[in-house]
């Protein structure tokens, strides 16, 4: 019983909050991103999906079950749950984007089919979740490690050291794609404040005006005598001072 008990202790679950570092920290006001993309609720779902797993994996750990702890903080499950963050950031992004984009084109009457061409679209949004999620290899790397620290029995404090690097690993992942996702927001806004500051090209309202100015002095030189009245518009010019 003894024996069993102690390498039940060895079993344990180190808590994971201070090696994900800034990614438990609360949201702040103000910290949106250029579009006012904000990603904290996302990052925060991910934490929680992290601790999650690692209660999970305590009360296996608990039971003396050291396989159902490592299979609960696997490299499957922590790597889903970073990427359908990074799949929810990348949506999240591009809704904004499409949104800022329609406002503005709102605004300064930007022209539909310009605009349709300018809206993220799907493989846009793919695109910028790759981008998003390129700042991950060290956390799958870390993850690696973890995994095969793991299966290494009776190791347990070469897992538990793993599993923490793995934690910090996530939190560099994690402060890496914010830094992406204020990228694609600059990029964006650039964007935005285009279309916002287009205006209709003045140059037809222009010729028009000119046309019509050149047709009635025209037509007033030829009515006032200035002129020699073409056969065409003979009539016209009789009709005109016979009811004068």
């Amino acid at each position: 019983m003894t024996g069993r008990a102690g390498a039940t202790d060895a079993w344990t679950v180190p808590e994971l909050g201070p090696s994900l570092g800034r990614m438990v920290v609360p949201p702040e006001e103000g910290a949106e991103g250029p579009l006012g993309a904000r990603l904290d609720d996302i990052r925060l779902r991910l934490v929680t999906g992290v601790f999650d797993l690692a209660g999970a994996a305590r009360s296996f750990a608990t039971a003396g079950d050291p396989d159902g702890a490592t299979g609960s903080l696997s490299r499957v499950a922590l790597l889903g749950l970073f990427e359908k963050a990074v799949t929810a950031a990348a949506e999240r992004i591009a809704a904004t984007v499409n949104a800022q984009l329609q406002s503005a084109a709102a605004e300064s009457r930007y022209p539909a089919g310009r605009l349709r061409r300018l809206l993220v679209t799907p493989e846009d949004t793919r695109a910028i979740a790759a981008r998003l999620g390129s700042g991950g290899a060290g956390f799958v790397d870390a993850l690696d490690l973890m995994e095969q620290a793991g299966r290494a029995r009776p190791a347990p404090r070469e897992w538990q050291e793993a599993l923490l690097a793995a934690g910090r690993r996530l939190e560099s992942a994690w402060l890496a794609l914010e830094g992406v996702a204020d990228a694609e927001q600059r990029h964006w806004h650039a964007e935005v404040m285009r279309v916002r500051a287009w205006r209709r090209p003045a140059w037809p309202l222009w010729t028009v005006s000119v046309l019509v100015l050149a047709v009635a002095a025209y037509l007033g030189l030829l009515v006032g005598g200035y002129l020699p009245v073409p056969g065409l518009l003979a009539g016209f010019t009789e009709w005109w001072w016979a009811r004068l």
